[in-house]
This record gives structure tokens, sequence and C-alpha cells, in this order.
């Protein structure tokens, strides 16, 4: 099913992640690399005080900086992650995601099974 493959991404490549999404000034720009009803994976470039406002999720979000740095609000507590960190965001609690200085990211989602 054609779903459950990889997109927008070569196979077979040696690849550096935070390379495939180029920063834009004052804007949030993503790239999808698998969405289906088991997991979605998103890599998000932020420019300088960009963000995503608070919301849930219905699946665990593991994040992880590629690039730069931002701040991860979980449940109203503020995480200051920089490269290489990552934090997992629990499904159900609200979170947001505010960029520090220009930053990349890789968000995984993995969803319940239904």
């Amino acid at each position: 099913m054609n779903d459950k493959i990889l997109k927008n991404i070569s196979m077979e490549d040696v690849l550096e992640l935070k390379e495939l999404v180029s920063y834009q000034d004052g804007q949030i720009v993503s790239r999808t690399l698998v969405q289906n009803g088991a997991v979605s994976i998103t890599l998000f470039e932020f420019d300088t005080g960009e963000e995503i406002s608070a919301h849930e999720s219905k699946g665990n979000a593991l994040l992880t900086i590629l690039d730069g740095s931002g701040v991860i609000t979980i449940d109203e507590k503020e995480y200051a992650l920089a490269a290489g960190h990552s934090i997992v965001m629990p499904a159900g609690i609200p979170h947001a995601v505010k960029a520090a200085s220009p930053f990349k990211m890789l968000l995984m989602v993995v969803f319940p099974a239904r």
C-alpha cells in the first residue's frame, strides 16, 4: 500500500536530514517523509520566533533538534533544546514549539493501534 512508504526522500543515499529542508525568512517549512494511520515522520524548519501554538496529538511524538535551538512547551512547562537534543511529547497533552533561533527538527509521531 502506497501510504506506508517513505516519500520525498532518496533511497539508498547517505543523507544529512537537516539539509533536506532549507531556512526561509519568516516561515516554517515542512517536508513529510511518512504519513499514515500508524506513524508520521516530518522534517521542519523554523525561522527565529516562528511557532506552532499549543495543540494536542493522538500519538506520542518524538522531537529531535537537528540544527539551532527551540523552546518546547509541554503541559505549560518549557524546555530549551539545541541540536542533538530530543524530547517526547506525550499523546493527549498540550504542547507547542517555538524557534529561539533558526532551527530544524525531525518529528516522529506514533499513533495507537486502531
